[in-house]
């Protein structure tokens, strides 16, 4: 039985308690937060034996195997250097950071020590493994382009503090064009790259709320990249090789129980769809990913899930991305 603490008290938090209650490898037996009065009702809705104000004291007990953590990600590194410390192993959510000196910071105090995976929870499910596969069985040809956008009108819901949407949307396209470059020409060729991108800066908080980047990679493959928080509700990712396309027909950054879809079109034949069928939503996915690894005594995810040095990877190509997205205003 894997025993989590949780650590804040959000809408992800929830999620997350949920699909740790739904696991039975895991339970929870503290939750972390500063108010006391809403640390009290998430303790009670879900039945946790604590709840206390103060990480660090949640940290001393003996009853605690994994923290997660789900505060602001402009302070990811702060609790996962302290939960490092104390030897626990971490699920902390996206984006790994907002900025590379935090990131290096963070993966400095976990690499070699405790397992650590970064929450972005759609890579667990196996619709992404099941498209790996077909990315990887040679029906693509030579790959050519990858396409791939998520707006979400979340603007208004979010710590302004988190950087815009590059960092709270935009990671999940990104993530997934860094597995299939990677699944397609071998790990790093995504950190391999030139990248221009085009902005809007929010006037409410001086971020960066809509974005799209144009990448080539040192393989030849070109890539875009969209993200919005201020409209729509919408997800799209298309796969170009030299025999065909594949594209997601459901959004594939939350993959949901029930059927999980993509369609595979060779440029000379009939569209194959995909399907993926199962009773778990990525969240209860991830619960299984992280008890598996840390019952194996692993200090690190397998792919599709990110390993350390893809998280690196990606935090580095969001970094660049916002600049480049602010270099043209």
């Amino acid at each position: 039985m894997l025993r989590w603490a949780i650590l804040g008290t959000s809408f992800i938090s929830e999620t997350m308690a949920r699909a740790i209650e739904a696991s039975p490898g895991s339970v929870t037996t503290v939750v972390v937060g500063r108010d006391p009065k809403r640390l009290e009702e998430f303790r009670a809705l879900h039945g946790i034996a604590r709840a206390v104000t103060s990480l660090e004291v949640a940290l001393r007990a003996s009853d605690i195997d994994v923290v997660y953590v789900a505060t602001p990600n402009h302070v990811h590194h702060e609790a996962t250097i302290l939960a490092a410390a104390a030897g626990k192993a971490i699920l902390s959510e996206k984006s790994l950071t907002v900025s590379m000196e935090q990131a290096d910071s963070l993966l400095a105090a976990v690499r070699g020590t405790v397992f650590f995976v970064e929450g972005l929870m759609y890579l667990a499910h196996p619709v992404i493994a099941r498209f790996v596969d077909v990315l990887h069985d040679g029906r693509l040809g030579t790959l050519k382009a990858v396409h791939a956008s998520y707006a979400a009108n979340i603007a208004h819901l979010v710590n302004p503090d988190g950087r815009g949407a590059i960092y709270n949307l935009g990671c999940y396209p990104a993530s997934l064009v860094q597995l299939v470059i990677d699944a397609m020409g071998g790990d790093g060729t995504f950190a391999d790259h030139q990248l221009e991108s085009s902005g809007v800066i929010s006037a409410a908080d001086g971020n960066v709320s809509e974005a799209v980047g144009v990448v080539r990679f040192s393989n030849g493959v070109l890539a875009t990249i969209h993200t919005a928080e201020t409209y729509g509700n919408t997800s799209r990712f298309e796969v170009h090789g030299t025999n065909g396309t594949l594209t997601f027909l459901t959004n594939p950054w939350l993959p949901e129980r029930g059927d999980n879809s993509f369609v595979w079109r060779a440029y000379d034949g009939e569209p194959e769809t995909i399907v993926v069928t199962g009773p778990l939503d990525a969240f209860d996915h991830q619960v299984r990913m992280v008890e598996a690894n840390v019952a194996a005594g692993k200090l690190e995810a397998e792919r599709p899930s990110p390993r350390l040095d893809d998280s690196l990877h990606l935090i580095r190509f969001l970094t660049e991305w916002e600049a480049a997205s602010r270099s043209k205003q």
